[in-house]
């Protein structure tokens, strides 16, 4: 059994001040899946608690940083983000795939499975 505190360590809030060290960095020895959302955007509502989930099952293989577009829109602009929600995996301190928009279950776990094999491989 896990702690709240490892759950939340594996499951966090990125900002434009700590984008670097949070998401950049981190992802040198974990992939970071990087959910770009809003309050009011209701496909983000959706996936959001779904990707939640999958975290804390995965048990660590990655970890995932929530960041609100409103409050943070240099991070959206810096990665071109043209509709909420967006997801980006990065890996080894680069962007390796994303993708838009509330997903299935199924299409997530072969996203998260997919990020996990390439970091694993050294992308």
């Amino acid at each position: 059994m896990h702690t709240k505190q490892e759950a939340t360590a594996r499951i966090f809030d990125a900002t434009e001040e700590d984008f670097e060290t949070a998401v950049v960095a981190r992802s040198h020895e974990t992939p970071v899946l990087v959910d770009i959302g809003a309050d009011w955007c209701a496909p983000c509502r959706v996936l959001g608690p779904l990707l939640d989930r999958l975290a804390r099952s995965y048990d660590g293989a990655f970890l995932l940083a929530n960041v609100d577009a409103d409050e943070n829109m240099r991070i959206a602009g810096r990665h071109k983000v043209r509709g909420f929600p967006t997801v980006i995996a990065y890996s080894r301190g680069v962007e390796i795939d994303r993708f838009h928009s509330a997903q299935t279950e199924g299409f997530l776990r072969k996203f998260i499975d997919g990020v996990i094999e390439r970091h694993a491989a050294g992308e």
